[in-house]
């Protein structure tokens, strides 16, 4: 399977259609994403932010999801949907320091099936934006991988790569905490929302892109802006 990583994304989803059993997944992967030289903006993409109980997607849960959809160089806040997920264990002091989530709210919460599947169908026919987007694309794969029983590949940017490589052609060396989703905001202007709140970080998220995409020179493919995370499966 390792030459598979050097073909297109949408030659890889195809494969995977082809074996995907029928459900949210298989519905993900029959829709085709967009061209890599498609004009970044006017390409259709999704923010997206996760909470967790840990960094572990083999034996950490996803606490919340937060989403909004972007339409080339607009965020459409009609979209934007919040999801708390009612986990199978209790969560830990520490995790619920981070994201104020509590045990009660959990128990409220809608089922990982549920929310997992309304990303999916958010999700098709877009191109995933995250900061640091290995998380979303790790615990997003693992929940496919164990609820559906298949693998999923995401076309994704990471704003947080973006600002790594816009430093390293500067031949920058970044400040402690220079990198962080707040602290990249806060150079293009952008206010500072509430921290640890999925949908609040992925709007964040979604903000600070199209910031990236403004200050690039020129019109750019989104193959310019593509992670190299999203090569892999995300599983």
């Amino acid at each position: 399977m390792i030459f598979e990583r050097f073909l297109g994304a949408d030659f890889r989803r195809r494969r995977l259609l082809a074996k995907a059993p029928a459900g949210p997944l298989r519905d993900y992967l029959a829709t085709p994403f967009p061209a890599k030289e498609s004009a970044s903006g006017e390409v259709a993409y999704l923010a997206l932010d996760l909470e967790t109980t840990g960094g572990d997607p083999e034996h950490d849960e996803i606490v919340s999801f937060g989403w909004v959809a972007v339409n080339g160089k607009r965020i459409d806040l009609a979209t934007a949907q919040h999801r708390v997920v009612r986990l199978r264990a209790a969560i830990s002091p520490t995790s619920a320091v981070i994201h104020h989530i509590t045990d009660d709210e959990a128990d409220r919460g809608c089922r990982l099936e549920q929310a997992l599947a309304e990303l999916l169908q958010a999700l098709a026919g877009r191109v995933l934006i995250a900061h640091r987007v290995e998380t979303e694309l790790d615990f997003v794969g693992r929940a496919c991988e164990r609820l559906y029983g298949g693998r999923i590949v995401i076309p994704a940017v990471d704003t947080l790569q973006i600002a790594i490589r816009k430093q390293q052609r500067r031949q920058q060396i970044p400040r402690r905490g220079s990198l962080r989703l707040h602290a990249l905001r806060e150079k293009y202007g952008l206010p500072r929302y509430r921290a640890h709140n999925a949908l609040s970080d992925a709007l964040s998220a979604a903000e600070l892109f199209l910031a990236q995409q403004a200050d690039a020179p020129g019109a750019t493919p989104l193959k310019s802006w593509l992670s190299p995370s999203a090569s892999r499966f995300a599983a």
